[in-house]
């Protein structure tokens, strides 16, 4: 049952008393009010493995999608004294501002991907609206961290210097991912095909561009053009990044739909046949799936040398081919047989290096590590 209580404004610290420590009480935070993403593989998880617990959720939504929930919104006096008594938290990113985690808590941070972008203190120059007071919030967040999970080796790597966490680190693979190697995936494909209105054997393209870390979205892919080219037998689903999400133009266009506030994009994953993107860390867990990749990078110098910087040399290593423009895109729609053979050792080459962890058992992994024997207190 949702509890829509009121939001506490100034707020800057929870109560180091609020409540007694329940020894049962599991609190999942993803995307500050989804249920999604590496949290909620891992509920579903422990839903299986761990019965006893209670699992609580901060959610900015009715709810419906949880199974039994005890949840709240975030900001609200339940929210609060569930973040005071909680034996186990679990977020995706960092936690409010006025969060100080208690005596007893396990905070299990998952992050949300692997990344090609260079992320919080190795954004040489952050441009984003509020990056100084980010960093000094996230900067206490990481204080906070018992545990945190990683996808591969190389992302551990980089989250110890970016993240400047010296903590535990575990390399599970990423729980959210497990989906996609599921027995039933077949059937899974079907159903949510269904459900988002792709057309019966049309091929669905997934855009999930990132963000370009100012406050809106920009469609700079011509999609008008790009479909009425490209004809029925294709379907777009265009996914902005969670932080623009609410800024995506209210246009609409024939054989699109905006899922950009769809809740779980591992559902999208499982749908689509194709993933078009740009710098997103997406591109690392579609590769679980095997489809092909395609990269609209009409920016890619910028974004390279002034908005964010890589980690590695993407231009070498990308599983597809970077696209300059809309006409490219469409040529390499048109031949993705041909973009399949082309790449075919760049992807094996990602996958590897990348998605060497992805076996459908990272959730039962981060639960044998954190939750099986009580986690590290």
């Amino acid at each position: 049952m949702l509890i829509p209580l009121g939001r506490l404004p100034g707020i800057r610290q929870i109560p180091a008393r609020v409540a007694r420590l329940d020894p049962r009480a599991v609190l999942f935070e993803s995307w500050h009010g989804s249920y999604s993403d590496n949290p909620r593989a891992i509920a579903e998880e422990l839903q299986r493995r761990r019965p006893d617990l209670d699992h609580l959720w901060s959610l900015d939504g009715d709810g419906a999608d949880v199974p039994e929930p005890s949840s709240f919104r975030p900001g609200s006096r339940a929210y609060l004294s569930a973040l005071g008594s909680a034996r186990y938290l679990v977020a995706n990113q960092s936690m409010p501002g006025y969060f100080r985690k208690r005596p007893g808590t396990t905070y299990l941070q998952t992050w949300h991907g692997t990344p090609l972008k260079r992320i919080a203190f190795d954004i040489e120059r952050p441009i984003f609206m509020g990056s100084d007071k980010y960093l000094e919030s996230f900067r206490r967040d990481v204080e906070q961290w018992d545990v945190l999970i990683s996808p591969n080796r190389f992302s551990t790597e980089v989250f110890r210097q970016a993240f400047r966490y010296d903590g535990r680190i575990i390399e599970t693979g990423y729980p959210r991912n497990d989906v996609l190697s599921s027995p039933t995936i077949s059937q899974t494909t079907r159903a949510l095909r269904a459900e988002l209105g792709i057309p019966e054997g049309a091929q669905a393209i997934l855009y999930a561009p990132t963000w370009r870390d100012d406050e809106s979205f920009s469609l700079q892919l011509d999609l008008e053009n790009l479909t009425a080219q490209l004809g029925d037998e294709y379907f777009v689903l265009l996914r902005a990044h969670k932080r623009v999400a609410d800024t995506v133009p209210s246009r609409t266009f024939a054989r699109v739909s905006d899922v950009s506030h769809y809740a779980d994009i591992r559902d999208l994953y499982l749908a689509a046949d194709v993933l078009l993107t740009d710098y997103s860390s997406a591109m690392f867990d579609f590769a679980v799936t095997g489809k092909p990749m395609l990269f609209y990078t009409y920016d890619l110098a910028e974004y390279r040398d002034d908005v964010r910087g890589f980690y590695f040399d993407f231009e070498k290593e990308a599983p597809g081919p970077l696209l300059p423009t809309t006409a490219d895109v469409h040529g390499a729609l048109r031949d993705l047989d041909g973009v399949r053979r082309s790449y075919a050792a760049a992807y094996a080459s990602f996958t590897e290096r990348f998605c060497y962890l992805e076996d459908g058992r990272a959730s039962a992994r981060v639960i044998d590590e954190v939750f099986s024997d009580g986690g590290n207190q």
